[in-house]
């Protein structure tokens, strides 16, 4: 099964010229990676989705947590989350190739309701990582397969999509994927707040505030944040700031204190400090190695 998704994942990537790099499919929410190399440190927002490895091996860190991940795990980002994503075995004899779906909740939470009986949700991280079982791949295969036929896609992806998240829910991790489809769960509840503060990222935004906008108390809302994100929610809203910071220095050759006027700061000194324990270098210096890697 890993080398038919490695063949369907190759293939594709060759039809689109080949190379390296993210390459989105006909499938709406599917996407394809290669690299040829290790990549030390790749800084994003992780958005809900579900991160195969078909061959290769990564690493992702996020707050104070940090996740290997290999061929034929799953890397499961229930939540928005702010990381740095590492490509940890690459080469080109032997390219590193991911698949990646969006993971739609709201098909998902249909699926659940038709699980008897249901799986039991269990408190975990808003980011995991899951063994990828046989149907699971069977399911992933014949979503790539169907970009052969994409007058076949809108009829047929959404009820493999649906298979897929059975299996998932159903599978020995099921508490854990659970907990992303539960409306007004503990990660819903968290994600809600994650998309309040995204939405405000550059503005003071209080606990309280987002403890608010969660629908629970303070302490709490605290706790079960720091569970789900592996940071608080300063340092959630920080790294927001300081991502945000340095794509309009790199793609929009913002200076660096309009960037970190822009997105919140005003200390300058406190921005470069800030953005130098994050990507590793001043800002000018981090930005001008960006840049040349696009080139």
């Amino acid at each position: 099964m890993r080398t038919a998704l490695i063949e369907a994942a190759t293939q594709y990537v060759d039809a689109q010229g080949g190379g390296e790099g993210y390459y989105t499919t006909p499938v709406n929410g599917v996407s394809v990676m290669r690299s040829f190399r290790h990549i030390d440190s790749n800084h994003s927002v992780y958005r809900p989705s579900l991160c195969f490895v078909l061959r290769g091996a990564k690493e992702i860190l996020y707050g104070n947590q940090t996740l290997h991940y290999g061929a034929m795990n799953c890397l499961v980002a229930g939540i928005e989350v702010p990381s740095c994503g590492r490509l940890v075995d690459a080469s080109s004899a032997e390219p590193y190739l991911g698949l990646m779906i969006d993971i739609d909740a709201a098909m998902m939470r249909e699926v659940l309701v038709q699980i008897d009986p249901p799986p039991s949700p269990s408190a975990s991280s808003g980011v995991f990582v899951v063994d990828v079982t046989r149907p699971f791949a069977e399911s992933a295969l014949r979503l790539l397969q169907l970009i052969n036929t994409p007058q076949a896609i809108p009829v047929l992806a959404p009820p493999i999509l649906r298979e897929l998240y059975y299996w998932l829910l159903t599978g020995p991790q099921g508490g854990q994927i659970c907990g992303l489809a539960l409306p007004d769960s503990h990660m819903d509840r968290i994600g809600r707040a994650i998309v309040y503060l995204r939405k405000n990222f550059a503005a003071r935004v209080s606990v309280d505030e987002l403890a608010a906008v969660a629908g629970m108390s303070s302490s709490s809302f605290r706790s079960y944040f720091k569970t789900i994100t592996a940071t608080t929610p300063i340092q959630f809203q920080k790294h927001l700031r300081l991502l945000e910071a340095r794509r309009l220095m790199v793609t929009e050759a913002t200076n660096v204190t309009q960037a970190a006027l822009k997105v919140g700061y005003s200390s300058l000194s406190q921005f470069s400090r800030d953005y130098s324990r994050t990507f590793g270098a001043a800002p000018k210096r981090d930005v001008l190695q960006a840049r040349a890697e696009f080139v």
